[in-house]
């Protein structure tokens, strides 16, 4: 064999499932050349038996003779005419593009607030009105109000967090004339404070330094 002779990868055929190999792509073609069904329908059975022995840890796994059926007409291009045992896949299909999900963050801009609020504002305006609905939206109003403080250490006034919860809430909650006042800025992070003293108890605070540096160094 010469130089001449050699053939290359980047010289041969795309090949449409790289995991199968070369050989089994030619095995195929193999297959759409044959001339009479019965031919074809007998070499495309024994593809399918060798691609099931490449992949033994398949075997238990629900349809998976569909999925190989499947993937030989995929690596046909869907140009091989043989009966199959279960419904043949469409070039169409294949192409096809999934929906686009959509993305989790409905209100970017209220970031601080975490995308769970928006899921409780939503289950308060479903509520009937009453003494339990007005106690839960006062509950999301302080846990806004929170939140807020963890993004931004200063005070905020409630007027702030009502204008918020009106927007979030698509304007059904209206606190903007509300006599009630939320929770002040200092029993809100209390809890955070005592979490963090506790913390620091258990050996997150300072350790005295021990006096063996101090020990004056033997000179020989």
């Amino acid at each position: 064999m010469t130089i001449d002779d050699l053939e290359y990868n980047t010289e041969r055929e795309h090949l449409i499932i790289p995991e199968y190999g070369r050989h089994m792509q030619k095995m195929i073609h193999f297959a759409k050349t044959r001339d009479t069904k019965e031919e074809r329908d007998k070499v495309a059975k024994a593809i399918i038996a060798v691609m099931g022995n490449m992949q033994p840890h398949l075997r238990d796994v629900p349809d998976f003779q569909h999925k190989l059926w499947d993937q030989l007409f995929i690596m046909a291009d869907f140009e091989l005419d043989v009966d199959s045992p279960y419904p043949k896949p469409s070039r169409e299909l294949l192409a096809e593009r999934p929906d686009p999900l959509k993305y989790p963050q409905n209100f970017p801009k209220y970031r601080f607030y975490g995308n769970n609020i928006k899921t409780m504002i939503d289950v308060a305006n479903t509520w009937d009105e009453g003494d339990l609905k007005e106690a839960l939206i006062f509950t999301i109003a302080n846990h806004m109000k929170k939140c807020f403080l963890n993004w931004n250490k200063d005070t905020v006034e409630d007027d702030v967090i009502y204008g918020h919860l009106y927007e979030l809430s698509g304007g059904k909650i209206n606190l903007q004339n509300s006599e009630e006042d939320l929770s002040d800025a200092t029993s809100l992070m209390r809890s955070k404070t005592k979490f963090a003293t506790s913390n620091n108890k258990k050996g997150g605070g300072h350790h005295k330094k021990s006096n063996l540096s101090n020990r004056p160094r033997k000179r020989y």
